[in-house]
């Protein structure tokens, strides 16, 4: 419910009709349905089985921290030859290798290759690595060349080959030439360009398969100077892809320009060269894209593109209309922005009724009608007529239910039906709410006006909600085996290496394959890049990756990895010497760095909590602490809980201010209460002029809900209560 302009005599303007349109539409069923749990494509098929893990004591085992379960793995190990035998004896030596009891891992690796078909590389490797740790230079050699030779066509060989290459380099260009996705590949032509920068071959390597390495565009602006004319359109399209990765999109742009042509290629150099602020460029672009392929989807974004670039209101219109009156599919987003830009225009009231009409009339579904109909209850409800905005917002609830302001406008039903003395309704919206948008900010703030226990912004600093984790890892949905088992043991590093060999459909994965690679990185610690993989999995838009997604979206181990506990032991421990709720402060983490220990903000921030320096310095000299890390987890957490304890405590522990503070500064906030008051914090957070704060503040606590609902048995427990009921309450309805 953001404060916004208000037109004056805006309902006099669009005409009688229009507002009983928007006013008066009768809706067959109060609320809509929530979707039923079962994903299916539009010929009534299941699109997407989610497999189950297969039962192991093991893997039950390896998401608990070594020391925790050696005594059980030992147990395991010396017990009954069996599946989880095998998986004891590799995972008990795995665990003493890392700990420095090479020796006494030698023993559970004895003939472990033979037995253990499924990981027989990779026990080879372990042995290897034993005999390394303790000194036995022939040993180590020998399992080396044992596992090259016995495993040549398996990517775990490339071990091998890279340190029997140390002595022999025919055996790195061995590597090279079998599997150059391999990371031990990768950081082999990284040392074979230091010793001779002009390789154009192995800046090719790393341009196709780099896409992780930290300092890969200094090699993509190598190979593209010095080596442009020998480059063929393949090769200009993963430099492409990788720049347009690495967010380097000025660049991505100049090379899908030389790329294959097709309607994404042609779309991305006028993309990449708009937000690299060259207009002109970006213009031609998207004109060859309407030109040359007017039948893709591609034609109307550009079209759309191009009205924000035009340079007056009647160019803007120009490709507008275009929009409207060609491509259907995309009408209706064409008609919010053409409302947008003849509002304004006084004279132009004739105009935006009709544009108005023929948006709701003609394309009642689409995300655009749900921001127009918003856009209008805002307006309502600035004016004073709660009634009006009661009515238009949960018209967005029923007619586009799968809108993004959906959850927005549910909620807000809820809070002017109790304005408006309608307890009744305010309920069912609230529980409504929970039920078809559980993972929202909104679920949250229907819980707390539901009275759940789960904390109100001026109790959820105290809280302290007991938490469950799940017995065992996630299971990836694409990759073989041997990388399904090697997750399943928490051997990230060698699940993490093997899939970099067995993705080779980055530029167009499957659901299940980008979902894959959403768990392999964050398992390695790869979390922004891991969780972003996972998220945008929503922005699918043919429908049986939709079906695929949507059924996904049913498992909690879907979101408990969009949601991990990264850290937990230092946040447990400053949460509770700072008095603080240690899913607030994972909340908070989770939006400030996504659990990125090393990451810097564009303005200096560092670490997971994003502390400024002089703010760390400030802190430091509060708790007596001259030296510190930001990039060590237990510094950065410890002086940032100190410094949300001091935003609750300058605010009387009122949670939504002292997160508000951590992101604008206490200044702002005082402003802010002086300017706007308090009497409803849910339109004290509407009113926010920073639009990052707003968001800031509904991202962390929308992080804080989603931990409760997903780790807290009880909160848990009662959604799944109240989504069954609602169900039926849903289909009794009129």
């Amino acid at each position: 419910m953001k404060r916004k302009r208000t037109a004056n005599a805006l309902w006099l303007s669009i005409g009688t009709g229009l507002t009983v349109l928007l006013l008066g539409a009768a809706a067959t069923r109060l609320w809509p349905q929530a979707s039923s749990n079962s994903a299916q494509n539009p010929t009534g098929e299941e699109t997407l089985a989610i497999p189950e893990t297969p039962q192991s004591a093991v893997f039950s085992l390896a998401t608990q921290p070594p020391q925790q379960r050696a005594a059980q793995l030992q147990l395991l190990a010396q017990g009954k030859r069996s599946d989880d035998q095998k998986r004891a004896r590799f995972l008990l030596a795995s665990d003493l290798i890392q700990q420095g009891q090479a020796a006494a891992a030698v023993p559970f690796l004895e003939k472990l290759d033979k037995d253990y078909s499924t990981l027989a590389a990779y026990a080879l490797k372990r042995r290897a690595q034993a005999h390394a740790a303790t000194g036995e230079t022939e040993q180590e050699t020998e399992a080396w060349k044992e596992l090259a030779n016995r495993f040549a066509k398996k990517p775990a060989s490339v071990e091998a080959l890279y340190e029997l290459g140390k002595a022999d380099p025919s055996y790195w260009q061995t590597a090279i030439a079998r599997f150059p996705a391999h990371p031990r590949s990768l950081e082999i032509a990284q040392t074979l360009l230091k010793q001779d920068p002009k390789q154009p071959e192995l800046l090719l390597q790393i341009a196709r398969y780099g896409h992780y390495l930290p300092e890969v565009g200094a090699y993509l602006d190598r190979l593209t100077k010095d080596y442009a004319d020998t480059l063929e359109p393949e090769d200009w399209e993963a430099i492409a892809f990788l720049n347009w990765e690495k967010q380097r999109y000025g660049e991505a742009g100049k090379a899908y320009a030389k790329a294959p042509r097709t309607p994404l290629n042609a779309y991305r150099e006028g993309r990449g060269a708009q937000l690299a602020g060259r207009r002109d460029t970006a213009v031609t672009a998207y004109n060859k894209v309407v030109a040359e392929f007017p039948d893709s989807p591609e034609a109307p974004t550009s079209l759309l593109r191009m009205a924000q670039l035009g340079r007056d209101r009647a160019a803007k219109l120009t490709y507008l209309d275009q929009v409207i009156s060609q491509y259907p599919d995309r009408a209706g987003d064409a008609l919010l922005e053409k409302y947008k830009l003849v509002k304004p225009d006084a004279a132009q009231a004739t105009l935006t009724a009709q544009v108005a009409q023929m948006l709701l009339e003609s394309h009642s579904k689409t995300d655009a009608a749900a921001e127009l109909r918003w856009m209008l209850a805002e307006e309502k409800a600035a004016q004073g007529d709660i009634q009006g905005a009661w009515t238009l917002a949960r018209q967005v609830a029923q007619e586009n239910p799968d809108s993004p302001l959906a959850a927005e406008a549910a909620f807000w039903v809820g809070k002017w039906a109790q304005r408006l003395g309608q307890a009744q309704e305010a309920s069912q919206a609230y529980e409504y709410v929970l039920s078809r948008y559980p993972e929202s900010y909104y679920a949250w703030r229907s819980a707390t006006m539901l009275g759940w226990d789960v904390g109100d912004f001026t109790t959820v600093r105290q809280k302290l909600p007991p938490i469950a984790l799940p017995a065992m890892h996630p299971m990836p949905l694409a990759g073989s085996d041997t990388l399904k088992e090697l997750y399943q043991l928490g051997q990230y590093q060698d699940a993490w290496a093997l899939w970099q060999t067995e993705f080779t459909n980055r530029q167009s994965p499957t659901v299940e394959e980008q979902f894959t690679d959403g768990l392999i990185r964050l398992g390695v610690g790869d979390n922004l890049e891991g969780i972003f993989q996972i998220s945008s999995l929503v922005r699918r838009t043919e429908p049986t990756e939709q079906a695929q997604v949507q059924a996904l979206r049913q498992q909690g181990d879907y979101w408990r990895s969009l949601f991990p506990l990264q850290f937990a032991e230092p946040i447990q421990q400053w949460s509770q010497t700072m008095r603080l709720n240690p899913l607030l402060v994972t909340a908070l983490i989770r939006q400030e760095s996504r659990f990125e220990r090393k990451i810097v903000s564009s303005a200096g921030a560092k670490g997971l909590m994003q502390l400024m320096p002089g703010t760390a310095s400030w802190v430091a000299s509060k708790l007596n602490q001259p030296q510190y890390d930001l990039e060590n987890p237990d510094d950065n957490i410890k002086l940032g809980t100190w410094y949300l304890n001091y935003t609750h405590e300058t605010y009387s522990d009122n949670s939504l201010f002292a997160v508000a503070s951590y992101n604008a500064g206490p200044g702002a906030i005082a402003q802010w209460i002086e300017r706007f008051g308090y009497s409803d914090p849910d339109l004290f957070v509407e009113q926010i002029p920073y639009p990052e704060t707003k968001g800031y503040v509904e991202a962390v606590f929308s992080n804080y809900w989603n931990y409760l609902r997903l780790y807290n048995p009880d909160v848990s427990a009662k959604l799944a209560q109240l989504s069954a009921s609602h169900r039926a309450i849903a289909e009794s309805l009129p």
